[in-house]
């Protein structure tokens, strides 16, 4: 069995990765115009959850892991303002937006737990 390190154990993780998947199929459809400003900015903000999750786990005080899960928050929070944009826009349909805030809503939640979590220990 392949060394597994212990960001990939935990379930928040896998699920900002999936996540990022799935901004990165959405944001497929932006128009032509918004490769240079939004479709990035959306991207870096999706892949900056599961990248701060992971470079937190690094860290050796449980404080530092804690500010690394508060970034991954923050960028949740960012994609999820994105995605209002997309939709004023009308490059995102609302039933894809809804969807997309579910996970986000989800991805907050164990953030959150995981913060309180490293606070505590």
């Amino acid at each position: 069995m392949d060394h597994q390190y212990s960001f990939e154990k935990l379930r928040v993780w896998q699920d900002a990765r999936n996540f990022v998947t799935k901004i990165y199929k959405v944001s497929l459809s932006f128009p032509k115009e918004e490769h240079f400003c939004l479709t990035p900015q959306i991207r870096r903000a999706a892949i900056s959850v599961p990248a701060n999750i992971a470079e937190g786990s690094s860290r050796s005080s449980q404080k530092d892991r804690a500010h690394f899960t508060q970034i991954a928050y923050g960028s949740a929070l960012e994609v999820l303002s994105h995605l209002y944009v997309a939709l004023d826009l009308q490059y995102l349909p609302e039933s894809e937006f809804q969807l997309l805030k579910n996970d986000i809503h989800s991805l907050t939640k164990q953030l959150s737990s995981l913060r309180n979590y490293q606070l505590k220990s």
